[in-house]
């Protein structure tokens, strides 16, 4: 992972990313709660900004004309199913808003973030362990593509 040319801040970020996604993948709960905690304790923020961003490149990379409902529900019932045997704190309603919110659909109160900090640092990591399985394509490359995504949307929003 190319971590090392990022600011702390955004490598924190990605580092317990990595692993938290690493330990969903195995279904390791103990690594994975030591992970998501390191997660939770960063900016949600800019930590759900990240998670979602990596979300947004698999679902248009397994969907390029997008998901139709039928492809999110499945997705969702998948990932719920598969982390209920070692995670049952899974809530297939965040789920769903984690993936509505990478689809830049906005929540009905126009709160971008109306998830804690802690809840996104469990099912994000959750979410994309799901998609990455499907994918074929390393973490690494996607964080890497979802800073730049953030960094350009942030470089062209500054006047």
């Amino acid at each position: 992972m190319s971590v090392n040319p990022l600011p702390q801040p955004a490598r924190a970020i990605a580092e317990a990313a990595t692993d938290a996604v690493a330990a969903a993948g195995a279904r390791e709960p103990e690594a994975f709660e030591r992970a998501a905690a390191r997660l939770a304790a960063l900016d949600h923020e800019q930590t759900g900004l990240v998670l979602g961003a990596v979300v947004t490149l698999l679902l248009q990379d397994q969907y390029p004309s997008g998901p139709a409902a039928d492809d999110v529900q499945a997705l969702v019932a998948r990932c719920a199913r598969s982390a209920a045997a070692w995670f049952p704190g899974v809530d297939p309603h965040v789920l769903v808003m984690l993936v509505a919110g990478a689809l830049g659909l906005h929540q009905p109160d126009g709160d971008p973030f109306p998830l804690d900090g802690v809840t996104v640092a469990h099912h994000g990591p959750l979410l994309v362990a799901d998609l990455l399985a499907a994918s074929g394509h390393p973490l690494s490359a996607l964080l890497d593509a979802a800073f730049a995504d953030i960094r350009l949307t942030q470089t062209s929003d500054t006047p």
